[in-house]
Parts: structure tokens; C-alpha cells; sequence
């Protein structure tokens, strides 16, 4: 839904990038500037749980952005074999940082306890090493260093010596710590964040992390989630090596990156440093998520495709809409209400008019027999109405942020509200039974938690104004109505340092939560505001999975580290224009680095309507993003997928491929949930050491070896694709082939309702025959895709698939509920090989899941299969339902110099081998002149 600082920044958006650009030159030379001398390392020695505590004391106090911090606790310790941890704060007392309750971790002994000496004594340890990291450090003036002991390279050093910035700085509202960084360093992440060069970052473009409700159409400026880290991937000798580095902060910050530096500068809270050693991306993931938490596990029907728009006025437009799919051939698994069902904009309420709950109750039973589902909106703001039941109950359970001792007042969609404090247990239950109250007055099947940064019309302190109805229901609704006025009063509504909030260095308070408002046991907005939706995300997954034991789905606006373990994310309110549609692709990409792989982008355009072209071009890339809905604004024409005829054929090609690898899909979010590889991913994860493709934002991979090509710009019928090294193949036409020793960029063929989608070699990939609703493409028998390097003698293939009973709330084996399949293939001089090993396969037996055909490609040869084989058994011409059909290849790019050594695809229909059972099959090829 649009909101409160969505309209006066899209008009101004111009101005906005050049402030932006502005304040960058600016703060690029000042932030080189040194504010003060630092710190002196008086004492270090080793913690009784195998860590490392020193302290630091100021060299010479100033005043600039407050006073120094006098004396500093420094805990140092390898977590694991691939994990440093460096917590720098207060010696003397405790400092706000991420609750420990909501992102579970180890704790650092607690401070002013003094363990050791803080008095100055000879320091004897010189430096601290781990498995695969060390940590060193000067002493005066303090810096440390960390570096990867297998190659020697430095991957963080805050030394100033010889660099282009200052001492490390710790005051209370102002921390700065800085490390150089080698020219040649790719580096991601850093977000949320629309990113107009790609994922990529580019020095000297502003990174400034603090939830706000701005819309994505702002480029390079604080978006709705927070995620203080960011991947460093190097090209050391012809081998690559990434690691990643966490600020474990939820305080407000600027990130400056200069090419060869990057300086944080933060205002509020501690350092707490998590370095995660990789070396490979996929390895840094998984080494990351193991620490914020694995991506949650998701329904099978999630990854169908969603419909939603802001303006389904009632119930009968819906109805039309789910039926208009099904007419259109469109598969479509779940339809979606932004806030039109609700009775004045209010949470947890039908409006009894447009959305009578008899007449939508037997539409929902409808749909779910059908296997659709059912996602509603909320925002956590509620009602100020006395004769409103949630409310009334909010009132008497005392959950309301305060201010002064009374509840905050804000306004967003329902006039005045006031919002929860989900960091206090009260109001945690007090959530959990508005939904269950909620569930039982309509059966959702999800939630979709908006507006959680939080996002308020309104600035500052606020009444409600007498004799006059707020909102009057006139113009927009986004006004604030409410008599308000600034709050400048204290330190934590005004800090020293303006971050670059909304790209402008707009006040922190600015239309949210007044920062010196207090959450439960006195915690200040000021230190809480960016895990506002993370804590909201947490109560509504608590809830959610008390209702029906089922897995639940949460869609958040708002994200910080760890969301993906309760949450998918959407993009927010992005534009129907050719440049959203780029950036969407390096935002979603980010997020899987971020440890929240559901992820997806409005597809067509969240305002204003797109034209026919883009929305073409939009779902032929909306078909492959993890989570895939159309969405779309009150005030813009309706884009449904079937409104034009072009993008109805568009959506049959692109989402019926999408139907057709759910199973893929699917095993893929259980590869994430187990080891945090991202759904959707950057070529370089399956590619590291071509650098070539370390820019790349334009194509994307699904799990490791699927390769997205789409077209992003108007007017254009080709795309110019970058093949990494190796085979790939296309996935709408498998004799066609490219293929290429040393990686190239190759311009291929799009028109209008084609999208290049490629597979590469070495891959077994699982399919189905596709179908409108999961449910029924889920009964469909399976079909396997064997790519092997064209023409190779030799070659090996692999692949995977995970099954289970997909509402049960945890994602994993063991439970008499699941099966998993490794899938095996080999070719070697003509003789073709395939196997699988299954686990638990009593599952996939109850369900009768067969194989039915297998594409293997890539071969050499006449293309003619003979002595075949499954189980042992010969294939006779007397079994008539199995066909055997072979096809040559054509490529796009050619085998370079080896045209001669032409390669085949062979296909064997009418197979019934069991998926819960384990086969082997094998043949061999014909040899050309034999």
C-alpha cells in the first residue's frame, strides 16, 4: 500500500538525487577528517569461556558529537572454525544492543564487572587465532586487524596508518570505526536499499541503514529494512575468496565506502562485529545464517503465484478476479485484500457491506477446496476508538509505546492509532489472540504485515483536534490531520550526528515514532526503531503457528537480521518503469545474501500502470522471482496479468514454466532453510572465480545452475546474455545450446512473450507437468532434465528433491512426513548411467509420484539408445509405452572449434519408476560411422 512519504518524494525525486549526490561529495572529504586520537589498549588476557577481555582508554577527550567514552571492554573470541566475534562497549555500563531474546546468540561477560586488569599492564598477547581467522591488533593507538590464515590476506584492519581516515571513536551517541580494503574488492550488500548500478556497490554513492517508510522508487537511500553487512568477494591469484562482515547494530547509521576504505558511523548503541570466514559465497551464507537464524520454511503453494491490488472495493471484484484467471489459463494459487475488507481501514475487521463474511466465508471455502489460499493485509497501528473491541483490549492489557506515560499518538490509515509494543511479553500474547480472534472470524492462510517501520502520516507530538472529523475522507488519505507539533526537547529526538535519514538528513522522527518514545522496561525508540518489524515479525510467526499447528506465511514490509527466519519480503512500493523493474533483480538478489531468500519485487508496478510492454517484459521476470505477485496501487488502472492479451500469453509461457519446477523451487527453500543458500542468486555464487559476471545484475540463478536472461529495456526484441564457462541449455527448447570454454557474452533472441531461461551442465533437474494450482501441478508425474557438457566422452550430473507434507511447521526429515532424493547420472564412452538414493521415501510411495521421463543432454553420438536397462532389467520392444526419441542439439555459440564432434539429446518416455524407491537405469549411445 502507498503511504505517507511515498507521493511528496516521487514528485521530488529529481532533488532528492541531487541532495543525495550532494551530501555524498560533502561527507566523502569530512569523513576522512580524524575526531580525536582514538583509544590505548592498557590490558588484555584470556576470558574463563575461551575468549579474550581487554580495555581501552581514551587518548584525549573532545567534544565534538558528545563526550568520549572514557574506558572500553573489548571481548574478542572465535565462536567457531569460521566465526569471529569483536564486541567493543561501555567498560562500565551496559549499553543498548540487539535483544538477545529476539536474536538468540552467545552473550559476552557481562560489564562492570571487571574480569582481569583495567589498570595498564604488560600486554603479552599479540594476537588471537582461530581456525581460519586471526585476530591482531596495535596498542597504540588501538586498531585491530583480521585476517584468513590459509592465504594471509587481510580482510578488516582499522589502523590508520597510511589510510585515508581516522581513530576508532566511541561517545554516546556517536561511534565511528573505519578499515581499509584492497581496490579490487567486490563488495555487497549493505541495505535495504534501491541500488541504480546494480548489486555491486559503487564508492561514494550514500549507504545509509534506518527503517523508513520511503518508497523503492528513491534510489541509493534507507528503505524499509536494515542489514548492516555486507559480502567481500576477491580474485586473490586466479582463485576466488569472499567473506562477510556484520555490525551487529540497530541504532541509525551512515556507511561510507570509498573504493579503498569504509567507514562506519553509527549513533547509538555498540560495536559488535561478526566476521564469517567462507571462502566461497555459499559457504558465507550458510556460515551467516547459522548465526542470525536459517530462512524460514515455506508452504509448497507460497512459491504459485499471488494477485493482489489496493482497491478490490468488494468482494464481487475478487470473485471475478480468481475466476478471470482460471478462464485466462493463468495459474494462480493465491488472491490477496490489501486493507478493502477492513471496516474503516481497522485491523482484524470485516467490513460488513463490501465484505460480508457469510458471502466470504463460502467464497473461501470455495477456493480451499480448490487448493487456493487466502492473504490478508495489517498494519500495526490500532484505532483510537472506544467502541472498537481491539482496541478496547490494546487499552486494557497495556501494550501502547508510550510517551511521557500515555500511549504515542500517530496517524495512519485509520485516522488516530496508537502503536504496539511488541517488545513487551503483554503485548506479544495480547497479538496472538487478536489473530486467533481474527482466524476464527475469517480462515487466512497467511498474514501480510505492512507498514511496520514504522510508517505514521503524522511528525512528532501529536493530539487529536477538536470539532473536526480526522480523516475527513476528503483527498488523500496520507495527510496528517492530527494537531502536532516538533519534539526538540532532548538529545534523543535531535543526536549530535544527522545521518543522511531519507537521503535528505531528514530528522530521525520524521513521520514514525517520536525517537524518545519508550518501549517496555524504558527502552528508547531512538535505540529500537529499526527492529520494530523484526519484533513484529516474530510475534505475528508466534501467533500464526499457535492457530492450527500449520507452517505459517508472514509477508513484512519492515526487515532486519534475522526476518528470514519468520518471513517473506517484498520490495515495497516500486514504480511500473523500466528502471524498477532493473533494480529489482540486485534488491532481490541482496536479500538472499541477507539471509530472507522469499523474496520478490511488485510485479508490473506497484504505481503507475505500466505500459503493455513492461508488464510483458515484468512477468517474464515476476515468473522467476521466489515469491511472485502482482500488485498494484488504488488509484492505478487495474494489471491484473489477463487485462492484455500479449501479457496473458507472456504469463501462460513464463508461470507455466514456473509450475512446471515447483519441486526445484520447493527443494531449493529447503536447501535454504537448512544451510541459508539463497532461492535466487548472483551468477558469481555458482561462478567465483569468473569475475566477469561479479558485476552482473541484469541475470540472476535459481539455485545453482538455472539461468534467467530477461529483457529490461523498451523497445528491445534481443538480449545480450554472459554465459559463464561450460553448457547451457535452454529450458524452452532443449536441443538449443550454448556453449563456451572461457565464458562469453552472447546475443540472443526475445521477443515479446519469450524469456531466455537457461540450465546448466552437470545438472539433474526435477520437474512436473505444471498445472493453475499447485495442488494439482503437485499430483502431475515427474520428469528428470540430465545435462551434461556438450559432446564430452566423459561426464558426471547431478541434482536433488525434497518432498513433504508442506503445512507441517518444521521443514526436515525424520518426521515420517518427508523424502528426499539425490539424483545421479554419469556418461563414459558412450555408456549413460542414472540413479537415485532415496531418503525416508515412504512419503513420495503414499503420494504414487513416478517418474515418467528422463531428458538426458548433451551426449555424443548417433543418438541412438540401445540396451536399455531399468532395475536391471532389460527395456523390450514389447514394452510399448516406453518411447525413445533423440534429437541433436543447435547452438547459439558454437563448440569452438569442435563442430564436428556434434552432440544429441535423448529422451525415454513412458517410465514408472518410483520417486520413493530407488532406480537405476542405463543404456548406450550409438557411435557415428559405427
Amino acid at each position: 500500500m502507498a503511504t505517507s512519504k511515498t507521493p511528496s518524494l516521487a514528485t521530488s525525486l529529481p532533488l532528492l538525487l541531487l541532495l543525495a549526490f550532494l551530501f555524498c561529495l560533502s561527507t566523502a572529504h569530512s569523513s576522512t577528517n580524524s575526531i580525536g586520537k582514538g583509544y590505548r589498549l592498557i590490558s588484555i588476557e584470556e576470558s574463563p569461556d575461551g575468549g579474550f577481555i581487554g580495555y581501552l582508554q581514551v587518548k584525549q577527550k573532545n567534544k565534538i558529537y558528545g563526550s568520549d567514552i572514557t574506558t572500553l571492554r573489548l571481548f574478542v573470541k572465535h565462536e567457531n572454525d569460521n566465526r569471529l566475534r569483536v564486541h567493543i562497549t561501555d567498560a562500565k555500563k551496559q549499553r543498548w544492543e540487539v535483544p538477545y531474546n529476539l536474536l538468540p546468540r552467545e552473550q559476552p561477560p557481562p560489564v562492570g564487572k571487571v574480569i582481569g586488569k583495567s589498570r595498564k599492564s604488560p600486554i603479552t598477547v599479540q594476537e588471537i587465532s582461530g581456525t581460519e581467522l586471526t585476530f591482531s591488533f596495535t596498542a597504540d593507538p588501538f586498531s585491530f586487524a583480521v585476517k584468513r590464515r590459509s592465504n594471509g590476506q587481510t580482510l578488516f584492519n582499522t589502523s590508520s596508518n597510511g589510510a585515508s581516515f581516522g581513530e576508532m571513536v566511541f561517545k554516546d551517541q556517536y561511534l565511528e570505526i573505519s578499515t581499509s580494503l584492497p581496490k579490487d574488492a567486490s563488495i555487497y550488500g549493505l541495505g535495504e536499499n534501491s541500488q541504480a548500478n546494480g548489486i555491486k556497490l559503487v564508492p561514494n554513492e550514500p549507504y545509509t541503514l534506518y527503517t523508513e517508510d520511503v518508497s523503492a522508487i528513491n534510489l541509493n537511500t534507507d528503505l524499509y529494512g536494515s542489514h548492516p553487512v555486507y559480502m567481500d568477494l576477491r580474485n586473490v591469484g586466479g582463485k576466488a575468496y569472499a567473506h562477510a562482515v556484520l555490525l551487529l547494530n540497530s541504532n541509525g547509521m551512515d556507511v561510507f565506502y570509498r573504493g579503498t576504505s569504509l567507514t562506519y558511523k553509527v549513533i547509538g548503541g555498540v560495536f559488535d562485529f561478526y566476521f564469517v570466514a567462507g571462502p566461497s559465497p555459499l559457504n558465507v551464507v550458510d556460515q551467516y545464517t547459522s548465526l542470525i537464524g536459517r530462512p524460514a520454511p515455506m508452504p509448497y503453494w507460497s512459491l504459485g503465484f499471488h494477485q493482489c491490488r489496493w482497491g478490490y472495493k468488494n468482494l464481487s471484484v475478487v470473485e471475478d478476479v480468481v475466476d478471470s484467471y482460471k478462464k485466462a489459463k493463468i495459474p494462480l494459487d493465491v488472491i490477496w485484500n490489501d486493507d478493502d475488507h477492513m471496516d474503516g481501514h481497522k485491523d482484524f475487521t470485516l467490513n460488513p457491506i463490501t465484505y460480508p463474511r457469510e458471502k466470504l466465508l463460502a467464497f473461501l471455502d470455495r477456493i480451499h477446496k480448490m487448493g487456493m489460499k487466502y492473504i490478508v493485509i495489517n498494519d500495526p497501528g490500532i484505532g483510537v476508538n472506544a467502541s472498537y473491541g481491539v482496541y478496547q483490549r490494546a487499552m486494557a492489557n497495556d501494550v501502547f509505546i508510550k510517551y511521557e506515560g500515555k500511549p504515542f499518538l500517530a496517524q495512519v490509515w485509520p485516522g488516530a492509532v496508537h502503536f504496539p509494543d511488541f517488545l513487551n511479553p503483554k503485548t506479544v500474547a495480547w497479538w496472538g489472540d487478536e489473530i486467533r480472534r481474527f482466524h476464527q472470524l475469517v480462515p487466512i492462510d497467511g498474514l501480510w504485515i505492512d507498514m511496520n517501520e514504522v510508517s505514521n502520516f503524522c511528525s512528532g507530538l501529536c493530539t487529536i483536534p477538536k470539532g473536526k472529523i480526522c480523516p475527513s475522507g476528503e483527498g488523500p488519505g496520507w495527510i496528517c490531520c492530527l494537531d502536532c507539533k516538533n519534539i526538540t526537547k532532548t538529545k534523543w529526538d535531535e543526536p549530535p550526528y544527522k545521518i543522511n535519514a531519507t537521503g535528505v538528513k531528514a530528522p530521525i522522527g520524521f513521520k514514525t515514532i517520536a525517537t524518545s518514545a519508550l518501549h517496555y522496561n524504558g527502552v528508547r525508540e531512538y535505540d529500537a526503531h529499526s527492529i520494530y518489524g523484526f519484533s513484529e515479525t516474530i510475534a505475528t510467526h508466534k501467533a500464526l503457528q499457535s492457530i492450527e499447528g500449520k507452517r505459517p506465511f508472514i509477508l513484512s514490509r519492515s526487515t532486519f537480521v534475522g526476518s528470514g527466519k519468520y518471513a517473506a519480503h517484498w520490495t515495497g512500493d516500486n514504480q511500473g518503469t523500466w528502471q524498477s523493474l532493473q533494480v529489482s533483480i540486485s534488491t532481490m538478489l541482496n536479500f538472499g545474501i541477507f539471509g530472507v531468500p522469499m523474496v520478490g519485487s511488485d510485479i508490473c508496478g506497484f504505481y503507475p500502470q505500466p505500459t503493455e510492454e513492461l508488464c510483458n517484459r515484468w512477468i517474464e521476470v515476476g515468473a522467476f522471482y521466489p515469491f511472485s505477485r502482482d500488485h498494484a496501487n488504488y488509484y492505478s488502472p487495474r494489471q491484473e496479468l489477463y487485462q492484455w492479451d500479449t501479457v496473458a500469453d507472456s504469463a501462460r509461457n513464463a508461470l507455466g514454466m514456473r509450475y512446471k519446477i515447483l519441486p526445484f523451487l520447493y527443494t531449493l527453500n529447503y536447501e535454504a532453510h537448512v544451510t541459508g543458500a539463497p532461492i535466487a542468486r548472483p551468477l558469481f555464487f555458482s561462478f567465483p572465480e569468473y569475475t566477469e559476471c561479479y558485476g552482473s545484475s541484469r541475470q540472476f540463478l535459481l539455485g545453482s545452475s538455472l539461468m534467467i536472461s530477461p529483457v529490461l529495456e523498451k523497445g528491445k526484441t534481443e538480449v545480450e546474455a554472459l554465459f559463464p564457462p561450460g553448457s547451457w541449455y535452454h529450458m524452452f527448447d532443449l536441443t538449443q545450446a550454448v556453449m563456451s570454454k572461457k565464458g562469453k557474452r552472447v546475443t540472443l533472441p526475445a521477443p515479446l512473450n519469450f524469456v531466455n531461461v537457461h540450465l546448466y551442465q552437470n545438472t539433474i533437474l526435477p520437474m512436473q507437468q505444471g498445472g493453475l494450482i499447485s495442488k494439482e501441478a503437485r499430483t502431475t508425474p515427474f520428469s528428470l532434465v540430465v545435462t551434461f557438457p556438450a559432446g564430452a566422452s566423459e561426464g558426471y550430473a547431478s541434482g536433488k528433491l525434497f518432498l513433504d507434507e508442506d503445512e507441517l511447521p518444521e521443514m526436515k526429515l525424520g518426521n515420517g512426513q518427508s523424502t528426499y532424493v539425490d539424483f545421479y547420472a554419469s556418461v563414459s564412452n558412450g555408456s549413460v548411467k542414472m540413479w537415485s538414493q532415496v531418503k525416508e521415501g515412504k512419503f513420495a510411495l503414499s503420494k504414487g509420484w513416478i517418474i515418467e521421463k528422463v531428458s538426458v543432454l548433451g551426449l555424443t553420438g548417433t543418438g541412438q539408445a540401445s540396451e536399455i536397462e531399468i532395475n536391471g532389467s532389460p527395456v523390450t520392444k514389447e514394452m510399448k509405452k516406453i518411447e525413445v526419441s533423440s534429437k541433436e542439439h543447435s547452438y547459439a555459440v558454437g563448440l569452438e572449434g569442435e563442430e564436428e564432434n556434434k552432440s544429441v539429446m535423448v529422451e525415454v518416455r513412458g517410465l514408472e519408476m518410483l520417486v520413493g524407491k530407488d532406480f537405476k537405469m542405463s543404456w548406450k549411445m550409438g557411435v557415428n560411422g559405427a
